[in-house]
């Protein structure tokens, strides 16, 4: 079994606190409710942490953005942008989340534990370096990469991101260099309308950033098989030192924005492929960070499936059958798009 890191705070939940927004604090509330039962309080740990300093996110937001966000705090509603709104307290939970990512990956990379999981809102991956989109304020996991480089003295990072939307912000903070690797696996088109096949990174950059735009439909088969053929080889060859997932569980086959066929299996199968590969490459090295997520039973669960995964707890609720998981990952489901994907991407990979 695994030490896992569980980072979650009740500042969280206010941020638009009273707003009818579909990123609610009831997306938290759902899990921090499930992690107080037994045995999930006594099966991880949940250390403190901090609120990530400016200067930390400064690394990757321009000095105008973080002072434009700084500038909503105590204000009782503000909008940054129209699906972007915040409340009195959200500019201190935006940094709480920062520090959430920050924090986590400087314990694993100590040694204090495996692996960690960031429960943390508002989400980060839309979060351009100078403005706030698509319910995020600042990039969560593009500022703990950049901190990891400069920091913690990593060389090399990969970031995952399996959200439904595609992580615009977090492949535009990266684009130009070869320190971050960057995957989504996304909807296209869809919002936010970036993420084709053909963005592909730039300057040192080029070959470091690969997208699977999906169409609707897709499910734990055809993901796992992505994994199987792309990501997961790719990451191999690259050999980073740590390993980010900007996990979003909006790719659930109920979910209200989503077009995809997850379960709570699928999550966990993606989450079991990535925990192996770290093992393998990188010791363990491995922070999941929230990102969206809107059915909120989808998301408790896949929540737990990921958990289960990152601990390797036998008696974790969420902990999906081994043989289960191994039948998704060895289907032969047919997904098209792996081809396109490969044909770009061997230019630059061993495919």
């Amino acid at each position: 079994m695994r030490k896992t890191l569980i980072l979650k705070n009740d500042l969280f939940l206010e941020h638009i606190p009273d707003f009818n927004h579909v990123e609610s604090p009831e997306r938290l509330r759902v899990i921090y409710e499930q992690l107080e039962q037994s045995p999930l309080n006594e099966i991880f740990t949940y250390p403190d942490f901090e609120a990530a300093p400016v200067e930390a996110l400064e690394l990757n937001h321009t000095k105008e953005h973080v002072m434009r966000v700084a500038g909503t705090a105590g204000k009782t509603f503000s909008s940054l942008d129209p699906d972007t709104q915040t409340s009195a307290s959200s500019y201190d939970a935006a940094c709480l989340a920062a520090g959430a990512v920050t924090g986590g990956m400087e314990m694993i990379v100590r040694g204090e534990a495996d692996n960690g999981f960031a429960l943390v809102r508002p989400p980060g991956h839309h979060a351009e370096t100078d403005r706030a989109m698509g319910f995020c304020l600042f990039n969560n996991v593009a500022i703990g990469a950049r901190f990891g480089l400069q920091s913690l003295g990593l060389e090399r990072i990969a970031i995952i991101d399996w959200d439904l939307h595609h992580g615009n912000g977090t492949q535009n903070s990266f684009y130009t260099s070869k320190d971050v690797l960057y995957f989504s696996t996304h909807a296209y088109p869809y919002y936010p309308g970036s993420g084709s096949l053909g963005e592909i990174g730039a300057g040192e950059g080029e070959g470091y950033t690969i997208n699977v735009p999906l169409s609707g439909g897709h499910d734990d088969r055809a993901f796992a098989k992505i994994f199987q053929e792309i990501i997961l080889p790719v990451t191999r060859e690259y050999r980073p030192d740590f390993i980010i997932i900007s996990a979003g569980f909006d790719t659930y086959f109920a979910d209200p924005l989503g077009t995809m066929a997850v379960t709570e299996q699928g999550f966990a199968c993606m989450t079991k492929q990535v925990v192996d590969l770290a093992a393998e490459i990188c010791q363990g090295r491995l922070l999941v960070a929230l990102e969206g997520g809107y059915n909120l039973r989808g998301l408790r669960d896949g929540v737990l499936g990921v958990l289960a995964e990152l601990s390797g707890n036998p008696t974790c609720p969420g902990k999906v059958d081994e043989s289960a998981l191994q039948t998704i990952i060895e289907s032969e489901k047919e997904v098209p798009v792996i081809e396109q994907v490969r044909n770009i991407a061997k230019r630059y990979w061993s495919l």
